[in-house]
């Protein structure tokens, strides 16, 4: 399995606005199964960043479809060779 980069940028208008709730559900609902490693969102740039564990760009595409505003956004998936940080890591020890 793979990690993905997914760029999101979108507008947002009454319509988009209606469709936040059961976007946030479904991508609660992709955390909590694995398939989604992080989430942000910027409302100063309308743009969102998503880290996606799947088998393909094609299965990333066909999870975001599933998300109601997905006819708001302009996407770009990327493969990522390396992802590091602070969740990828063992916790520091602190002995006693």
């Amino acid at each position: 399995m793979a990690k993905y980069h997914v760029c999101i940028n979108f507008k947002i208008n009454d319509d988009f606005a209606d469709l936040v709730p059961a976007h946030r559900n479904y991508i609660n609902y992709l955390i909590n199964d694995g398939v989604v490693d992080q989430y942000a969102v910027s409302m100063e740039t309308k743009r969102a960043w998503v880290t996606v564990n799947a088998e393909s760009k094609k299965e990333v595409r066909k999870l975001l479809m599933k998300s109601p505003p997905y006819k708001f956004w302009k996407i770009e998936i990327d493969e990522l060779y390396v992802i590091d940080g602070q969740n990828y890591r063992f916790p520091v020890l602190q002995l006693n």
